[in-house]
């Protein structure tokens, strides 16, 4: 495999480029009823159900350091929550993320929706 090594990046059709740095280190769509399971996935080697509403997200590729940033979403049958990230301790290899409705429980949704950004190792 060969390594092409950048600064900016700009796809066909935009007119902008921008950071190499600021493109997504991972990203992550999956169904976490039942048997949890990745739909779609850069950088993710597994998850791991923790309980109700309560996953890992193990890096293929580790950060550089926990001081990455996330965001991320879930809903099922209309009701929609947050992630609450790093509800654990977040390490460069995996994220701790729960589904926290707003009443405050934690519930298993059917979609899930998580992106990453930082420094890859």
């Amino acid at each position: 495999m060969s390594t092409i090594t950048v600064t900016n990046i700009k796809a066909t059709g935009e007119t902008a480029s921008r950071s190499a740095t600021g493109v997504a280190g991972a990203w992550v769509n999956f169904d976490g009823t039942g048997t949890i399971a990745t739909r779609d996935s850069v950088n993710v080697a597994s998850l791991t159900d923790n309980g109700t509403g309560d996953y890992s997200i193990n890096f293929s590729n580790s950060f550089s350091s926990v001081n990455f940033a996330s965001s991320g979403f879930c809903g099922e049958d209309g009701n929609m929550a947050s992630f609450r990230n790093g509800i654990s301790s977040n390490s460069a290899s995996s994220q701790r993320v729960a589904a926290t409705l707003i009443n405050g429980s934690r519930n298993d949704q059917s979609l899930y929706t998580s992106i990453t950004h930082g420094d890859l190792a």
